[in-house]
Order: C-alpha cells, then sequence, then structure tokens
C-alpha cells in the first residue's frame, strides 16, 4: 500500500489526482465548521455529548462530521443517498425508468432525477432533523425556527444549498480525484471522530481497561473478517468455443469469471444507515404521542430489539436487493453468448443467466449475514456490558467500545481504503508501472 502511495506521487497525473481529493476534503472540513444561523452552541454541545451514540452519531458519520457544528452542511450526503435508494428500488417497479436505464445515456438522466429528487428530501431532512434534536435535548437548538418567517426560511434554505455543495465536492473528487468521493467524504468524517471517541472511552468510562481490549479485539477480528469477505470470489468456469478461419484456429480457451462473496462493498450499510434514520426524522414531523415516543425511543436512540433487528434485516435486504441490481446490469449472460462463451453443462442465454443469479444469491448469503452481524455488533456488546456491569451508567461511545468506529464505520473504512487503492493501482498499471506493484 505504501509502495503503491509512493510510486503514485512520481507521476505527475497521478500527485495532481491524489492532492486534489486532499484539498477538497479540507474544503469539506471548512465548510463543517461553518454554523447555521441562529444556532445554540450551548444547546447543540450537550445534545452531541449525550447522543453520541444514538440517532446524533448515525447522522454525524453520514454527514462526514459535519452535524457537531450543525453546519450548513449538516445534512451532509444523506438526502443523495437516499433519493439514490428510492430511483433503485423504483427503476425495476417502473417500465418507463427500466427502459431508460437501458437505453444510452439513460444512466446519466437517472443520476439527474437523482439530483432533483434530493432536493426536497434535503428540505425535509433539514426540518424533521431540526424537530428530533430539539426533541432529543429537551432545548431548542435553534430559538425562534418556525415561528420566525424569515430565520426559517434562511436555515432551509442555507441547509438544502450546503447539501447540494457537499454532493457536488464528492462528484468532483469521483471525476477529478481518485475514489468514489461520497464515501472518502463518509469516511474522512469517521476517521476524524475516532481519536475523540477513544479517548471518551478511556476517560469517561467506569471500565477503561475492558473497554481498550474490547475495541482492539472487535477492531481486528472485524477488519480481517471483513478483508476475507470483500476479497473473496467464487470461480465460474467459462469456455470459448473454437472457431476455424482459413488454416488458423480461434478461441477454444477456458478461463472463468470471478464472482465475489459481497460484490457490492459497504453500499448496503450506507443505504441502511441512511434509511433507518428515516422513521425518527419523519415522525417528528407529527404531534407528539405515544407513537412518536416509541419510534424516538428505539430508532432515535439507537437502542432495543426492535431497532437491531430492523438494521439487521435492512442490510442483508440491501446486500441481496444491490447485488441483484449489480449482476443484472453486468448482462454476463448475453456478453459470454456474444462473444462465443459458455458455462460447461449450462445452456447459454437466459438459462446462463438464472445459473448466474441463482449462484449469486447463494454466496451473497454467506457477505449479507456476516454485514448484518458487523452492523449490530454495537448493539451486541452493549447487551454484554448490561450482563457483564450492570452498575455501568454511561452510555453512548464511552459506554460501548463498538462505537468507536462502529461495525458501519469500520465497514466503510477498509472498503474505502480498498477501493481507492484498487483504483490507484489501475491507475498505475495503465501507465505500464504494475512492476511497483508488489
Amino acid at each position: 500500500m505504501i509502495e503503491a502511495l509512493r510510486n503514485a506521487f512520481r507521476l505527475p497525473d497521478l500527485r495532481n489526482k491524489l492532492l486534489i481529493t486532499g484539498l477538497i476534503l479540507v474544503i469539506y472540513q471548512f465548510a463543517a465548521h461553518v454554523p447555521v444561523v441562529g444556532v445554540d452552541r450551548v444547546a447543540l454541545r450537550n445534545l452531541i455529548e449525550g447522543q453520541a451514540g444514538g440517532l446524533v452519531g448515525v447522522l454525524n458519520l453520514l454527514s462526514g462530521g459535519a452535524l457537531v457544528n450543525f453546519s450548513v452542511i449538516a445534512n451532509g450526503v444523506y438526502p443523495y443517498i437516499t433519493a439514490s435508494i428510492i430511483l433503485q428500488v423504483l427503476t425495476p417497479v417502473i417500465p418507463r425508468l427500466e427502459q431508460l436505464s437501458k437505453e444510452p445515456g439513460g444512466r446519466e438522466k437517472i443520476e439527474t432525477y437523482t439530483y432533483y429528487l434530493a432536493i426536497p428530501m434535503a428540505l425535509v431532512q433539514t426540518v424533521s432533523q431540526i424537530q428530533i434534536f430539539n426533541a432529543l435535548g429537551g432545548v431548542p437548538i435553534i430559538p425562534g425556527f418556525g415561528s420566525d418567517f424569515l430565520l426559517t426560511i434562511t436555515v432551509i434554505a442555507t441547509m438544502t444549498a450546503g447539501t447540494m455543495f457537499a454532493i457536488w465536492l464528492g462528484n468532483l473528487i469521483t471525476e477529478q480525484g481518485i475514489g468514489n468521493g461520497l464515501s472518502i467524504i463518509i469516511f474522512a468524517g469517521i476517521v476524524a471522530q475516532a481519536p475523540g471517541n477513544l479517548v471518551r472511552l478511556v476517560t469517561n468510562s467506569t471500565q477503561p481497561i475492558f473497554n481498550v481490549v474490547a475495541f482492539i479485539v472487535i477492531t481486528v477480528v472485524s477488519i480481517v473478517g471483513i478483508v476475507i469477505i470483500q476479497e473473496g470470489v467464487r470461480r465460474i468456469p467459462v469456455q470459448y468455443g473454437k472457431r476455424v478461419r482459413g488454416r488458423k484456429q480461434y478461441g477454444g480457451t477456458a478461463t472463468h469469471v470471478p464472482l465475489k462473496v459481497n460484490p457490492v462493498g459497504m453500499i448496503p450499510l450506507i443505504f441502511a444507515q441512511s434509511i433507518i434514520t428515516f422513521p425518527a426524522l419523519v415522525v417528528n414531523l407529527f404531534p407528539d404521542g405515544p407513537v412518536r415516543q416509541s419510534i424516538n425511543s428505539s430508532f432515535g436512540q439507537q437502542q432495543g430489539l426492535l431497532y437491531w433487528a430492523t438494521f439487521f434485516i435492512l442490510v442483508v435486504g440491501f446486500t441481496f436487493l444491490y447485488s441483484d441490481i449489480m449482476v443484472g446490469n453486468q448482462n454476463l449472460a448475453e456478453n459470454l453468448q456474444r462473444n462465443g462463451g459458455f458455462i460447461p453443462g449450462i445452456r447459454p442465454g437466459k438459462r446462463t443467466q438464472e445459473y448466474i443469479s441463482t449462484v449469486t444469491r447463494r454466496i451473497t448469503l454467506v457477505g449479507a449475514l456476516f454485514l448484518g452481524i458487523i452492523a449490530i455488533v454495537p448493539g451486541v456488546m452493549d447487551f454484554i456490558n448490561r450482563q457483564l456491569f450492570p452498575n455501568e451508567v454511561v452510555s453512548g461511545v464511552a459506554g460501548n467500545p463498538a462505537l468507536v468506529l462502529s461495525g458501519s464505520g469500520l465497514i466503510i473504512v477498509v472498503g474505502v481504503v480498498i477501493d481507492t487503492l484498487r483504483q490507484l493501482e489501475a491507475q498505475l498499471v495503465m501507465r505500464n508501472y504494475d512492476r511497483f506493484i508488489r
């Protein structure tokens, strides 16, 4: 990894890509420290400290660390992610969208629709986010919001514009830098929060030694498991038919199609994290009542069997859904048939597509269950702490070593690092520097 980075810096164009990525992340962090007008800093600080491991922590993760200051980009890229989920789910359901996705330039049009849909999603999140923070903290974080018309419009317009600015920065990294821009922004926010979370775990907990050991064990085991699952593949044998032209024979070679155990990386976790916050955000748009309190208690505080079971199901479900979409978009059966390839014992065409889909779902089951288990590690650790230390009253990051990075955060960090390094190495290979890759 270090050697690949060193060799990348020797090439002017790759060095520029890395510097552009770093510069954009610096700009994002500057924007993350520009607070929205009218924010009560004291109320916000009390809320962040008391809810660091709950819904506030999740939204802060998705915003790349911008929520701690309730900055103009406090919504982060979450509205765009939600809009992307909605359109990806609707594409197979609505024939016009499915047809559009297969047309030349159709993907670009759907991407444009995603940007348009992200605007109303940002409006909804701004209002509901402020309402839920007021409910969780007990004190308005923006006094006058809702009653002062000019202040309300200013806050909503500012935060919506900030969301589109964050999305633009992420896309700029994708186009001009290295890696997936939106994932890198979330990755940078997770890494930036880790040292402070670790300090709180050691200084504020009544069991610092146990928590540090648990943190190291969880981190090491999780990273090893993530790498194994991320790199695991099932090789489907492929045979190419022989073609004779004149005196020469073409084809007849044997190769394989690698199907990954987890072909979608950390995308299902980001999607699930986005959706799991939705009930707590939406319910705060309605009057107070037992239903609102119950949903806030489970989904707002990130606790209870209902929350973790829902989170597990969402992660597993999104893994299967996104895997099917990705494999379907690759048109492997059609491409094999067009190039004269076939899977031994399987008829080309529809039967090959069905076979590939069946194998993909079987191996995806392992990856989906692994992602689901990693996602609920904080809930399992919280249960273990309650059994071992019933008198422990510290909550959030200070009382749960799994929340220093969180299972979702670990997968995002490892996934982004692996994906970025692959892109970096691919750029080196394209420039005939494959001798540098060890």
